[in-house]
């Protein structure tokens, strides 16, 4: 599946057994309808899960409200709350994303960066795919 959304908060970063990398966050994706002669915005929420490489790569870059281009597959998946009770949760694990918008809305603007060009490469490898 393709989304297209905006980040409902900044993505939270967890380690599980073996240093293996996991991040999720939600993404908001919006449509626009006319009903009744009025324009009509409905706005949908998707759980995200990016494993490894690609979780840290999220975890560097993405921040909440940035737009953001999201592949792939849903898996719902089930586990037990607190007390007991059996739950299910459908996510979007994503194979890749692509940060939409332009380049200046992922820089920090109010802090200076040492490693400028690195995060620069950074930055261009992961929009030209590289990552």
């Amino acid at each position: 599946m393709i989304l297209v959304g905006h980040l409902g908060k900044n993505p939270d970063i967890r380690y599980l057994e073996g240093g293996v990398s996991v991040v999720s966050f939600p993404l908001a994706t919006s449509e626009t309808f006319n009903k009744d002669g009025r324009k009509v915005e409905q706005t949908e929420w998707h759980n995200i899960v990016m494993w490894r490489g690609l979780a840290d790569v999220a975890a560097k870059f993405l921040q909440k409200g940035k737009l953001v281009y999201i592949e792939g597959k849903l898996r719902t998946r089930s586990f037990e709350d607190k007390e007991g009770n059996k739950k299910y949760t459908t996510e979007v694990v994503a194979e890749n994303f692509t940060m939409l918008g332009r380049k200046t809305d992922f820089e920090d603007g109010e802090e200076v960066h040492n490693n400028k060009n690195e995060q620069d490469d950074d930055f261009n490898n992961l929009t030209n795919g590289v990552v």
